[in-house]
């Protein structure tokens, strides 16, 4: 098994982009490739520090910064891109949350208007040990401090969208985008469904870690280098992400209100079980009640994301995507 080329690509602030779909492509590459990227924080490195404010430094709608697109030769529209996370790596010792005026699970905002005045706006700044893999909470209001496992994944990844399109980064929908799991961590296949021609892969909005929901809407943002292999699945369609890793499958559906994201997830499961593992409708239907789990993976954003979660151990055995994720997981080990 021959060593993938490797493309390293470092953008210039004035390379990032902040769509899915619009832009032209930074660099086209060969199903196969591997990409070795370096992504900005949400905020563009712009805050850095505890008196800095989102609010101040930031220009709406410039956030979540975006690396590439990168054309993939080969892809059209019904086709399916893998996209394996051999490693995500912070780039910098520090991480950056805050709390941003109509925005978050716990606040008014400008679709769940009341009359409260909005929460203060705050910063906070965690340490990240890269050595000893921990992410440093430090409260503002008492002397606190407690070290959390770091667990670095992308907020953000996902190809132009279809009917031409053109999406903010800060929106998550059928081709990916600002889902905001947990689950897109290293080791991890992300299925992507072709929409244009090349696919136009993008990703970025690195954290260093999150919890399910993200509810401030803001995780302990960070640059990252990542690595990833692309692949082309030609003929094979992917109606909304899907993510595959050693010990799970998983669906991501993405809507307002949450129920849809919940039914939309859930049900691009009970399809990829008919078409990959040979169950019938009802039959993935009652197995996925029973066994799936269900983490949420956003409530704040422009749509919600829900993820459906299935262990492979319970299910028939079976090569989903023609085995693309224990093949590129393979490959990665020799890039790491």
């Amino acid at each position: 098994m021959s060593t993938p080329r490797l493309l390293t690509v470092r953008p210039q602030p004035g390379d990032l982009t902040w769509t899915f779909g619009g832009v032209p492509p930074v660099a086209r590459i060969a199903p196969g490739m591997a990409l070795a990227v370096y992504t900005e924080d949400a905020f563009a490195g712009q805050v850095r520090s505890p008196t800095d404010r989102v609010s101040e430094v930031g220009t709406f709608p410039l956030l979540n910064p975006q690396t590439g697109p990168f054309y993939i030769e080969g892809a059209a529209p019904g086709d399916t891109l893998a996209v394996h996370l051999v490693s995500v790596e912070p780039a910098r010792d520090w991480g950056v949350s805050s709390t941003i005026p109509l925005f978050g699970a716990l606040t008014s905002s400008p679709t769940t208007a009341t009359l409260q005045p909005p929460l203060p706006e705050r910063t906070w700044i965690w340490e990240l040990d890269r050595s000893r893999r921990t992410c440093r909470f430090r409260a503002q209001d008492s002397d606190f401090v407690i070290d959390l496992p770091m667990d670095p994944m992308h907020g953000t990844i996902g190809v132009a969208p279809a009917h031409g399109e053109v999406r903010s980064a800060l929106v998550p929908d059928a081709h990916g985008g600002n889902m905001d799991t947990p689950e897109m961590r290293a080791g991890v296949t992300c299925f992507l469904g072709v929409n244009v021609p090349g696919a136009l892969l993008s990703l970025g909005d690195g954290h260093a870690r999150q919890g399910e929901g993200e509810t401030c809407g803001v995780a302990v943002e960070t640059a990252m280098r990542t690595t990833v292999l692309v692949e082309l699945l030609k003929g094979i369609s992917t109606p909304w992400p899907r993510l595959e890793s050693d010990t799970h499958v998983m669906t991501a559906g993405s809507a307002r209100p949450l129920e849809d994201a919940f039914r939309i997830a859930h049900l691009d499961l009970v399809r990829w079980l008919g078409r990959d593992y040979g169950l019938s409708a009802l039959d993935a239907y009652q197995l996925i009640t029973q066994a799936v789990e269900s983490p949420v993976a956003n409530i704040c954003d422009t749509n919600y994301t829900a993820i459906a979660k299935m262990r492979k151990a319970w299910l028939p055995p079976a090569t989903p995507y023609r085995g693309m994720h224990e093949q590129l997981r393979e490959i990665g080990r020799q890039l790491r």
